[in-house]
C-alpha cells in the first residue's frame, strides 16, 4: 500500500530545530520536577489507596475536609469512573504493618472520618495497599529493566549494523524516555506500573521504527556510492515514510480509543502511549538519523569509490627521416 509517491523530503534539514525544540521539552520537563516533583503511584511511594461508592452526590471538597484532620494535607483525592456512579479514589500515603491483621487499619480509619463527617452511606469498591519495603523493591525492579532494555538495544543494533547506528538509536530511545517523563510531569500523571509497562512499550516500538529505516540506510549505502550520508539518510526516510505512517498511525488509534474509552485505570497508561507514539516516530526521523550523520559524516564518498584514472598510453618513437639527395643540375 503506498501512500506517498516519490517523496524527497529534505528531513535533516530540519534536525537542528528539531533538537532545539527537544531540548526546550526536556529542560521544562526537568525544571517541573525540580519544582513540583514527579507524582508517584501507590506501587512505587506505597500508601493506601480506597475507592469508595456515595449513595448520593458528595463533592470532594466534601471528602478532603472530613479526612484533613486525620490524614492532613497529604491525602489525595479525586472522582473515579463515571460521574454518576459517584465514586471516589481516596489515596493516603500512609500505611498500617506491611502483614498481619493490622494490614487494613489505613483503610478503615478512612471510612471511620467519613462516617464521622455525616457524608451519607457508602460502599467501598476496592482497596490497594503497598509498603514502603515494596514499593523500594518496584523502583528498583523499573529502573533495572529500563536499563537492561536500553543495554540490550545498545548490544543487537551494534551486532546487527554498526556502533553509529547503535548509538543513534540509543539516543532516540533516551529522547524518547524523557520527552515522556516531561509531558508525564506537565500533565500531572502519576508513575504507575501501568506507565513503567508503557514506557517499555514505547521503548520497543520505537527501535523497531529505527531498525527499518536504518536497515534501508545500509542498503543504500552499497548502492549510492557516490552521494553523500545525508542524501542517502533522506533517501532511506523517503522510502519508509508510508510504512512508517501506516505503522505508527494504526498505534496511535488503538492509544487514542484507550484513552478516551479505557477508563481512569488505563488513562495514565493510554497517555503515555500516545506521547510516546509520537515522540518516537518523530525521534526515529530527526534525532536517531541525525546522531549516524553527526558520527559518520555528510561529506561526499565519491572520492573513496571514484574508478581509478587510466595512465596515458605510452608515445611511439618517432622514426628519423633520411635526408633526400639532391638532383644533379644537367
Amino acid at each position: 500500500m503506498h501512500i506517498f509517491k516519490d517523496t524527497n523530503y529534505d528531513f535533516l534539514r530540519w534536525r537542528w530545530h528539531a533538537i532545539a525544540l527537544s531540548w526546550f521539552i526536556i529542560i521544562l520537563g526537568v525544571v517541573t520536577i525540580a519544582t513540583k516533583g514527579l507524582k508517584k503511584g501507590v506501587e512505587f511511594a506505597g500508601g493506601t489507596v480506597v475507592i469508595e461508592k456515595f449513595d448520593q452526590p458528595v463533592s470532594i471538597q466534601q471528602v478532603r475536609s472530613a479526612l484533613e484532620k486525620s490524614f492532613g494535607q497529604d491525602i489525595s483525592i479525586q472522582e473515579f469512573g463515571d460521574p454518576s456512579q459517584r465514586q471516589v479514589m481516596i489515596r493516603v500515603p500512609q500505611v498500617g504493618a506491611e502483614s498481619g491483621a493490622s494490614l487494613g487499619a489505613t483503610a478503615d480509619a478512612i471510612e471511620a472520618g467519613l462516617k464521622q463527617a455525616s457524608l451519607g452511606g457508602f460502599t467501598r469498591q476496592g482497596t490497594e495497599i503497598v509498603g514502603p519495603a515494596v514499593g523500594r523493591e518496584l523502583t528498583t525492579k523499573g529502573i533495572w529493566a529500563t536499563v537492561l532494555s536500553l543495554a540490550g538495544i545498545l548490544a543487537y543494533i551494534s551486532f546487527r549494523f554498526q556502533l553509529s547506528f547503535a548509538a543513534g538509536a540509543v539516543v532516540a530511545t533516551i529522547h524518547d524516555l524523557l520527552i515522556t517523563f516531561a509531558f508525564l510531569a506537565l500533565f500531572g500523571y502519576d508513575l504507575t506500573l501501568n506507565v513503567i509497562a508503557a514506557l517499555l512499550t514505547i521503548t520497543g516500538f520505537s527501535t523497531n521504527d529505527t531498525i527499518v529505516i536504518f536497515d534501508r540506510v545500509r542498503e543504500n549505502l552499497r548502492g549510492m556510492r557516490r552521494d553523500s550520508l545525508d542524501r542517502v539518510i533522506n533517501v532511506a526516510i523517503n522510502q519508509t515514510l508510508g510504512r512508517t505512517i501506516i505503522t505508527s498511525g494504526t498505534a496511535l488509534l488503538s492509544a487514542l480509543a484507550l484513552f478516551f474509552f479505557g477508563g481512569d485505570v488505563l488513562h495514565g497508561f493510554a497517555f503515555t502511549m500516545v506521547v510516546g507514539i509520537i515522540t518516537g516516530t518523530y525521534s526515529t526521523v530527526f534525532i536517531a538519523a541525525a546522531i549516524v550523520s553527526f558520527w559518520r559524516g555528510s561529506t561526499t564518498r565519491a572520492a573513496a569509490h571514484a574508478p581509478a584514472t587510466s595512465a596515458p598510453a605510452p608515445q611511439q618513437p618517432q622514426r628519423k627521416q633520411k635526408p633526400q639527395k639532391k638532383a644533379r643540375a644537367s
